[in-house]
This record gives structure tokens, C-alpha cells and sequence, in this order.
């Protein structure tokens, strides 16, 4: 396995010798590399045109489908181009055929932003069921499993990596599961991606969303939606379509795109997808499998270093762990962490649990440190430091 040139992935990071980036989960620190793609090609815009660039450049942007469909091992015509995940997410959920009756299921552990957009199906009729946390702290296969054999289900939707825990959730057995029961499967990538091997035919699903912002390095306001396109003559039209994603062939007709870009809309930021397709190829350079290794390995000395401290309780549940790293400091208050790290030039966030997980109970708040391959060990380290001096 090829191992992260430390002193060169840092060398192409300016923002490491500013500050100790511990929030990669929220927006990881762009490489130079992306960051000049997208000012070359402003550049352009600015001397010949907005239109005329992307007709000029045509090539540069197609580009991220192919450089996408390596990462996720798909077709570049399964991909469409969305602002964040989020929007990705909701472009799925809106096509999938649910009618009122219908049962979709769910983790206790899914995002904010998704399962408010559960319960707004649950007015339109729809049964979403919460399938509960097994002992290990990750989704209840089992239960899952039976649940899923009511014909009334025809959707499993699932965060992989949740933004409060350092959690992987099971996600290639959850696809089995919707696989031999006939389900569709929406999987929130978002956390996962850029961190650690994503590959939609292993996992099985049907949908995927990831944004460009987190463990990828890339701009704000980038994401990308997968759709299996075998299923895509199964779903919903698009809630709202234009020229770019839809053809007007008759007075009161119109075509799809053939393609998964039926979900794109015309208007985007030209520059931000050449970012996106640089970064993209940025960790594929560098190879996915050391990129995973290394976050691993970080995480996991941050745990062991946390947990050393008299007062910190390391929160992270489940059978597999990835690069977020979530934990409190007795009789301190979160908020009050993350200003102190920031005092000492370290970046990390407070997240909160979900009304999901504490069963209607009190939410819980807590620190959130997200190393990325770029950190140090050193960095880790004056993280703890900091909450050591707490008193």
C-alpha cells in the first residue's frame, strides 16, 4: 500500500502553517492545487466570457464525471453535478415513487437536514420508521433486516458516517438487505467520502450523495448525486427541471437527459466543478486505501491520547471508527473547548446529537475533532494539551 508523503501533501496545503486543522468534517483545507485551478480559471472567465470560457473549456469541466465515476466506482453518466450533499440527498428522495402507505427506513443516527426531509414525507402519508441502534452503537441489522420484509417498504435511507460520532455505519450489509428485498437504497456519503473507499457497487445502492467541501478538500458549494442508471426510467421526474436537464420537443412536451445529469440544473459555478474534479483527482493521486490508513491512524491516537485525560469521555460507538473524533471534558462546556483550542491555533467545532439517538431525551453536545492525512501527530497532541490545561 503507497504511503502519504507527509512533508509533500502539507508543503501543497498552505493552510497548515496557519493553524492546526482539526475540522475536516466540516471543510477540510484545499490543496494549492485546486485553489489555482479555480482562479486559472476565473482568470478565463474574466478576459473572455463566462459562456464562451465554458465552451472553451468544455473538456476541463467534463472531466469531474470521469474523474467521479473512478472514485466511486460507477459510470461518469450516473453522476450529476449538485451544490452540497444535502441537495443531493433531497433530489433522490424527491424522485423515489413513494406513495402514501409506504414505509421508508431509517438510522437513529441520520443527519439533521435528511431527517427533516423524512418528516416532511411523513405529511404526504409516508411511514418512516427509526430502526434502532444495536449494542455496538451502529444501525440493527437484524432489525433492519425484518423490518425491510414488509412489502410496504420501498426505501432504506442511511448516513454512512454520522456528523456527530465517529461512527461507520454497516452500509454494504444495509445494501445486501435492500438487494434481496427489493428496496430502494439512499445512502448520505457526505462524512465517508474522501476519508475511506467508497465504491457504490460494493455498498449496492441506488442513490449517493457526498459533498465537495469535507474529507475530498474541495470548494464550498460542490456535491455530487449517483444514481444507478438502471433505475433511472423507475423514478420520479425531477421536482424542478430546465433546459439543461430536460428537452422541449413540442409545444407541451419534454425529453430527460438520458443521463443522471437530469438532476443538474444549467446554472452552476463552472470554476467550483474544475476545483471539484481537481481535488478529486488530488486523492486519487495519493490513493484512497494510504488516505483511509492514515486518517485511521490519526483517530485513533487521538482517542487513546483523549482518553488519558482525567475528565474526557471519548463518545464514539461502533464497530468500525473513522476520522471524526467526539468527546467532552467534565464541568466543561463544549463551546468553551473549541474557543480554547482556538486560542492555541487549533480549528475543531461542537456537534450535537439528534433528537433520533436520545429518544426524545436531553441533547447532548460535544466536541468534534476531524484529522485529516494531512495532520500530525504533534497537532493531535496540542489538541489534548489544551484540554489538559483546562483545569
Amino acid at each position: 500500500m503507497l504511503s502519504i508523503d507527509l512533508d509533500a501533501v502539507r508543503n501543497d496545503t498552505p493552510g497548515c502553517a496557519a493553524v492546526a486543522h482539526l475540522n475536516n468534517a466540516g471543510a477540510a483545507l484545499p490543496p494549492r492545487m485546486v485553489v489555482d485551478d479555480m482562479i486559472d480559471y476565473l482568470r478565463l472567465e474574466e478576459v473572455l466570457g463566462g459562456y464562451e470560457t465554458a465552451e472553451r473549456e468544455a473538456r476541463r469541466l467534463d472531466r469531474l464525471y470521469h474523474a467521479g465515476a473512478t472514485l466511486l466506482g460507477c459510470q461518469p453518466g450516473e453522476l450529476a453535478l449538485t451544490t452540497n450533499a444535502s441537495e443531493a440527498w433531497w433530489r433522490a428522495l424527491s424522485a423515489v415513487p413513494l406513495e402514501p402507505g409506504d414505509r421508508v427506513l431509517t438510522g437513529q443516527a441520520e443527519y439533521v437536514s435528511n431527517a427533516l426531509g423524512l418528516i416532511q414525507a411523513r405529511e404526504r402519508g409516508i411511514d418512516v420508521d427509526v430502526v434502532p441502534d444495536d449494542d455496538d452503537g451502529q444501525i440493527d441489522l437484524d432489525l433492519l433486516a425484518t423490518a425491510a420484509e414488509d412489502e410496504r417498504v420501498k426505501l432504506i435511507a442511511l448516513t454512512h458516517v454520522p456528523t456527530n460520532s465517529g461512527l461507520v455505519n454497516p452500509a454494504e450489509e444495509v445494501g445486501a438487505i435492500a438487494k434481496r428485498t427489493g428496496c430502494y437504497f439512499l445512502l448520505d456519503a457526505c462524512q465517508s467520502v474522501g476519508q475511506m473507499s467508497v465504491d457504490v457497487n460494493t455498498l449496492q445502492c441506488d442513490f449517493l450523495s457526498l459533498t465537495g467541501r469535507k474529507f475530498l478538500r474541495a470548494p464550498r458549494g460542490t456535491g455530487l448525486l449517483y444514481v444507478r442508471a438502471c433505475i433511472l426510467d423507475e423514478l420520479r421526474p425531477p421536482e424542478f427541471i430546465d433546459g439543461h436537464s430536460a428537452s422541449w420537443n413540442a409545444a407541451n412536451g419534454y425529453v430527460l437527459d438520458a443521463t443522471a445529469r437530469r438532476f443538474e440544473l444549467f446554472e452552476s459555478s463552472p470554476a467550483a466543478k474544475s476545483g471539484l474534479a481537481t481535488a478529486i483527482d488530488y486523492a486519487l493521486a495519493l490513493g484512497i486505501d494510504a488516505i483511509e490508513a492514515r486518517v485511521t491512524l490519526l483517530a485513533r491516537h487521538l482517542r487513546s491520547q483523549l482518553r488519558s485525560l482525567p475528565g474526557v469521555e471519548v463518545l464514539d460507538r461502533g464497530r468500525r471508527l473513522c476520522g471524526i473524533v467526539t468527546f467532552t471534558v467534565k464541568g466543561h462546556d463544549p463551546s468553551d473547548i473549541r474557543a480554547a483550542a482556538a486560542k492555541a491555533g487549533v480549528n475543531v467545532t461542537v456537534a450535537t446529537t439528534s433528537p433520533w439517538q436520545s429518544n426524545g431525551g436531553t441533547l447532548r453536545s460535544t466536541v468534534r475533532a476531524s484529522p485529516h492525512y494531512y495532520n500530525t501527530e504533534a497537532e493531535l497532541d496540542r489538541l489534548c494539551t489544551v484540554v489538559a490545561g483546562l483545569g
